[in-house]
């Protein structure tokens, strides 16, 4: 269960701190979200509502406290306090964390980053809404020779995207629903900023890796992939990371006390994910399944 519900929020209005962010995951040798073995740090808030999301604990701003059952003592009476429990039942999501405590804790890893060419990558949530803290971050990070990423949806005033774009080496760019009245009223996304802001960073010549999530029911069919690659023709680039539903995020609804919409959904078949690989490498697109 948590005792906190998440809350609406907007990158248009979202209020940041440069000095301090609010984070509730790094996870460590990941080997995904970039180049070779990479520290993902999850920023807390997303102005989404993907119906598909595996981090709802990420959407809310807010720091939640969960109470995890099989931990429970049945303490008599309950605190309901994360910092008094004494089995750890209740525990926090998410956490607030300054540029020097953040670059110290990533740059334990710096002999991983540098004997596999990885780095760091700044997911969510969505890192958009702490920008003015993610681009100082980055800063820091590339003074050492870090490589750089970030994960995005790309819904945000330009303004926010692209100084911090520009301390990325790459931007990995998450293309989800490409009808514009769906994407509202699905996701609550502003489909075309989000297309407005993939052409202005290509044009400024950022290194731009689009990414397709294959959803049952949303985005796994060919009218959703046509319109990614119609989308996609006119520019550059011919990378394209398709990343497959799954249900691991399930737990976490649970942890939540939330109901997911997505439960009895199926993860797409081989011969569905092949289906639309192939779509993409007829266009000449260089598929990776993953990202």
């Amino acid at each position: 269960m948590t005792l906190s519900a998440a809350q609406r929020i907007s990158c248009d209005v979202m209020e940041t701190r440069a000095e301090v962010a609010r984070i509730f995951n790094i996870q460590r040798y990941s080997l995904n979200d970039g180049r070779g073995i990479r520290t993902v740090v999850f920023f807390k808030g997303c102005p989404h509502r993907c119906p598909w999301c595996a981090n709802p604990e990420s959407i809310s701003p807010k720091i939640e406290t969960v109470r995890r059952e099989s931990k429970c003592l049945h303490c008599a009476p309950c605190l309901r306090d994360a910092d008094e429990c004494p089995s750890g039942a209740f525990g926090h999501i998410g956490r607030d964390v300054t540029l020097d405590e953040l670059e110290n804790e990533v740059m334990k890893d710096d002999v991983f980053f540098r004997s596999s060419g990885g780095g760091v990558t700044l997911s969510g949530g969505e890192v958009l809404l702490q920008a003015p803290f993610a681009t100082q971050f980055l800063q820091r990070l590339r003074r050492f020779g870090v490589h750089t990423a970030i994960e995005t949806a790309g819904d945000a005033p330009l303004s926010r995207l692209m100084p911090l774009a520009h301390q990325c080496d790459e931007v990995l760019f998450d293309l989800k629903i490409m009808d514009t009245d769906l994407a509202q009223s699905i996701v609550a996304m502003n489909l075309p900023r989000v297309l407005d802001n993939f052409r202005q960073l290509v044009a400024d010549g950022i290194n731009v890796i689009p990414r397709v999530p294959l959803i049952p029911g949303y985005t796994l069919n060919e009218t959703n992939m046509a319109r990614v690659l119609a989308f996609l023709l006119p520019s550059e680039i011919r990378q394209l990371h398709l990343l497959p539903f799954h249900q691991y995020g399930e737990p976490k609804y649970r942890l939540l006390g939330q109901e997911w919409g997505m439960r009895q959904a199926l993860p797409p078949t081989e011969d569905e994910v092949s289906a639309m690989r192939q779509r993409a490498e007829r266009e000449g697109f260089n598929v990776t399944l993953g990202g």
